[in-house]
């Protein structure tokens, strides 16, 4: 399957895209195919792979060093750290792309045809990377129990996502391209019916979240390191409208739909007071921890995925103004405005306590937060090296936006280092990762905490960020 996705072309071909880029159209003569290369070439955003590549190096560092840097882990319920603004980041620039992209296929039928082939390529990869099939990089086999394989994760959201925005731009997308962009509020006007369908998903996420009465549920214990492996316990709930853990709508959705057994066995609120002494570290549970403790919990679940669809609308409206505003000024002002505006209402949500931010449920508070966050951060991005030329440092970003795939695949989920672990001398401990982590990080720095994190900054995110910029000069992308 990755043989066939990977592909060799010039530089000049490379486009923004929702994940990586795509081959430039055959022209009549070499000349009409030199000057649309160089045009594209002209055309294209840095920024849109820049942030592209901040976002999965947040994704490998997160990974990496979120066990020894609370703060860069998720949040174990409530609030918000830095690795809960990956998945709303990754949502926001696959939206900005869709515009983007579709924009060269004018016909709707070929475009269709794209974006579902595109949709069953995340989804498989998905399956394959966080189903439980993959055991990389920590341990050295595969498979899964079909009993318990998990159906949702970070790709499969990307792409029911990525397929309900891309389907809905492409049915409301309007014959008449006539810009109009002087016109007050014309992005807004022309693309109305986008923002209506995003109303009606915030309206049945939340009246799902708060309506739906969720009883006592069971479940029993699969981890076969704990002492109650296979005891079951019950969790008395039977209410409605809690965002607690474990009485929520979004958990009772999923073990409905998915099954508890298909669910991810691992969840942030592990590391919640309730659970461990040790909070907001992962440790030993408490005596007298709650039994939902012990229970799974689905972060990239059914009803939590229908409300990060908002994220993508948001950030398809961001590529929009990339293409219908032309002076940077315009954009940058249009840009700005709404992302300070979605930070404070989300802000005014979660400290008003009227919607507190959750990740895990994906609460509009976590929507209108993370969005605007994604907004100035793009729009930084956009500054620095689109306007006043500031690239060369965002290089290793660029590149790894360009092969994005390519790096999450190899990096964030662990596949490189799970192949390099498979070489190991005397004991499966002692590996090459092993020993540069060990001597060349830990122990330089007298530290396991900073060593952890230099290890991911440099043996990872820049060595992949080097790597993404050598197949770049050799025109080497892993395209979805």
């Amino acid at each position: 399957m990755a043989s066939e996705d990977l592909v060799r072309r010039s530089a000049a071909d490379v486009k923004d895209d929702d994940q990586l880029p795509i081959s430039s159209r055959e022209t009549e003569t070499l000349v009409d195919e030199k000057t649309q290369k160089q045009k594209q070439k002209q055309k294209r955003v840095a920024s849109v792979d820049m942030f592209r590549g901040l976002t999965v190096g947040l994704m490998v560092l997160v990974d990496g060093a979120g066990g020894e840097w609370p703060l860069i882990g998720h949040a174990p319920w409530f609030g918000c750290d830095l690795a809960d603004f990956v998945m709303p980041f990754f949502l926001f620039i696959v939206g900005i792309a869709i515009p983007l992209s579709l924009k060269r296929i004018p016909h709707r039928g070929k475009a269709v045809r794209r974006l579902l082939l595109r949709t069953i390529k995340l989804f498989f990869w998905g399956f394959l990377l966080q189903g439980g099939y993959s055991h990389a990089p920590d341990e050295l086999s595969y498979g899964v129990d079909m009993k318990h394989i998990r159906w949702c994760g970070i790709l499969q959201r990307i792409a029911l996502a990525y397929l309900v925005v891309a389907v809905l731009e492409i049915v409301t997308k309007e014959a008449d391209l006539e810009d109009k962009s002087t016109a007050p509020f014309f992005i807004y006007r022309k693309y109305y019916r986008q923002w209506i369908v995003a109303a009606c998903i915030l309206i049945i996420y939340m009246s799902l979240l708060y309506g739906i009465y969720v009883p006592d549920w069971e479940f029993r214990v699969q981890y076969d390191t704990s002492p109650y492996y296979g005891k079951v316990f019950k969790v008395t709930c039977g209410t409605r409208g809690k965002l607690n853990q474990p009485c929520n709508a979004v958990g009772y959705i999923d073990r409905k739909i998915l099954g508890i057994n298909h669910m991810y066995k691992h969840p942030a609120w592990h590391r919640s007071k309730a659970c461990t002494e040790v909070s907001p570290y992962e440790g030993p549970f408490k005596a007298d921890a709650p039994a939902w403790c012990l229970a799974p919990f689905e972060p990239e679940g059914i009803l939590s995925s229908v409300s990060a669809i908002l994220s993508t609308i948001i950030g398809v409206h961001y590529g929009h103004v990339l293409v219908h505003l032309k002076e940077h000024r315009d954009r940058l002002k249009h840009w700005l405005s709404m992302g300070v505006a979605l930070l404070i209402l989300g802000f005014v949500l979660h400290f008003s306590h009227a919607i507190p931010l959750n990740k895990q449920l994906y609460t509009f508070s976590y929507v209108c937060v993370t969005a605007g966050a994604a907004a100035l951060v793009f729009s930084l991005f956009y500054f620095l090296v689109d306007i006043v030329g500031i690239r060369s440092i965002f290089l290793p970003l660029e590149w790894i936006g360009m092969n994005a795939m390519l790096v999450y695949v190899m990096a964030a989920e662990g596949i490189f280092e799970g192949f390099l672990n498979g070489w190991y001398y005397k004991s499966t401990n002692n590996t090459l990762v092993y020993w540069v982590k060990k001597h060349v990080f830990v122990k330089v720095w007298h530290s396991q905490r900073v060593g952890v994190l230099l290890y991911v900054l440099f043996a990872q995110i820049l060595f992949w960020g080097i790597v993404a910029g050598i197949l770049h000069r050799l025109g080497i992308y892993w395209k979805l």
